[in-house]
């Protein structure tokens, strides 16, 4: 409840609501960052103008509930743009995402989802990393809800063809 207050306040211009926001939501937001960017100092750049863009257009945000789905979807717009300027891949420096399980087959499986095409890398990150239901993606990804399923489908075939199965067998949180 409290954390509906505090949108509340932001989408009326409150710095300091916003802020306590972005706090609560820090860590989320910067893993998603860095699954696109692949680097510390441009996920923060991404988190950065991803604060910029949300502050400057939260007033526009007409319900509450969707704040998260709002902000991931400026996020994943901003890491685009990042990426569109570097268009070369650094290199995992410290992987965040091998916290359980044997490191070399979620390094595996990372290395796989980055082989996707965007959309469907997305698709599959947001369904299986954040638990985001098909209706959240769609709103994310700015896609009807047949065409997000279309591509978590050929995700995963393209995801079994590169690691061999095993990974979506029964598992929902595969990262």
């Amino acid at each position: 409840m409290e954390e509906v207050m505090l949108i509340r306040r932001a989408i009326q211009g409150d710095s300091d609501a916003f802020e306590q926001l972005l706090i609560i939501h820090s860590d989320r937001l910067y893993r998603t960052a860095y699954l696109y960017v692949r680097n510390r100092e441009d996920a923060l750049d991404v988190i950065q103008e991803t604060a910029y863009k949300a502050f400057s257009s939260i007033s526009q945000l007409r319900n509450e509930s969707f704040f998260m789905t709002w902000i991931t979807k400026i996020l994943i717009h901003c890491a685009y743009d990042v990426i569109k300027k570097k268009r070369n891949l650094v290199a995992l420096e410290d992987d965040v995402f091998l916290q359980r399980g044997n490191p070399e087959e979620k390094l595996d499986l990372v290395e796989a989802i980055r082989k996707l095409p965007e959309k469907t890398q997305t698709s599959i990150i947001l369904f299986y990393y954040y638990d985001m239901n098909l209706k959240e993606i769609a709103k994310t990804i700015e896609v009807p809800e047949n065409t997000v399923k279309t591509y978590l489908s050929r995700g995963k075939k393209q995801l079994r063809k590169l690691l061999g199965g095993g990974y979506f067998d029964g598992q929902r949180n595969i990262l």
